[in-house]
């Protein structure tokens, strides 16, 4: 897997300014290492995308996806990120609020697989 670059993007800038309701509570649970240890990264910069949560000691990418995601152009981003090693689990905007809890435990299973 090639090394992720620690180049920010501008627009990766204006995404962590403008994160959704969604990815600022799963973001309270990832930043400093809350989540079982690992280090996430929010909107950092993969090739020529921005992801929304990275562990790069895991090769794991977390999406919290809203209505502007399209499975075509997901599916070729997808493609393109699982060329390079990594897993990506997606959650969409609703089931923050209403799942929680599953969502952490399904990140816990992703980062000790």
């Amino acid at each position: 897997m090639p090394p992720v670059v620690r180049q920010i993007s501008p627009h990766a800038v204006r995404l962590r300014r403008e994160m959704t309701d969604a990815e600022r509570v799963i973001w309270q649970h990832l930043r400093n290492r809350q989540l079982v240890g690992f280090k996430f990264r929010r909107q950092a910069t993969v090739g020529p995308f921005i992801v929304d949560f990275l562990c790069v000691e895991r090769s794991l990418i977390v999406e919290i996806d809203g209505g502007q995601h399209f499975a075509e152009q997901d599916s070729a981003r997808n493609e393109y990120l699982k060329a390079r090693g990594y897993r990506i689990v997606r959650f969409w905007n609703h089931e923050v609020s209403e799942a929680l809890d599953g969502i952490l435990q399904t990140i816990v299973d992703a980062l000790n697989a």
